[in-house]
């Protein structure tokens, strides 16, 4: 952008000693630092700028090319009548959505739990229980 060669550098450093007394030239570096650093922060937001333009202007143009693809395909391969219409939605019936409950399922008697296993026809109520597990030997210290 702003291009500076070595020989200008040295002569905007040797009008800066005569005109900048020594004592205050560390002050007025800072100054310029600063002043400089605005101008890069300037050109780098005004360049960040430029550049989302750009990238939302190709993606419009992506978004346009896409959709003249989608319309060609479209038009090539048409789809039926029976596929266009939307299937109706089936209804979910819940227990308790009528406020009479006529039509909502009744448990009249509690299920009844059979083990294959027995003979009889006792229902089983609880999970049989677990073997118990051996304890594990303890290694020996060593010493």
């Amino acid at each position: 952008m702003f291009d500076v060669q070595p020989m200008e550098l040295v002569v905007l450093g040797t009008v800066a000693l005569l005109v900048i007394p020594p004592k205050d030239l560390p002050k007025a570096m800072r100054v310029a630092g600063y002043w400089v650093g605005r101008a890069r922060g300037v050109a780098r937001q005004f360049r960040s700028g430029f550049d989302a333009m750009v990238r939302e202007s190709e993606l419009a143009e992506l978004q346009k090319q896409w959709a003249e693809e989608n319309a060609r395909i479209m038009a090539e391969h048409p789809i039926p009548a029976i596929a266009q219409t939307e299937p109706e939605p089936m209804a979910i019936e819940t227990s308790g959505s009528e406020p009479d409950g006529a039509d909502a399922p009744v448990m009249l008697e509690k299920p009844v739990i059979r083990d294959e296993t027995a003979t009889n026809d006792v229902p089983v109520t609880a999970a049989p229980p677990k073997p118990k597990r051996k304890p594990r030997a303890k290694a020996a210290a060593t010493e």
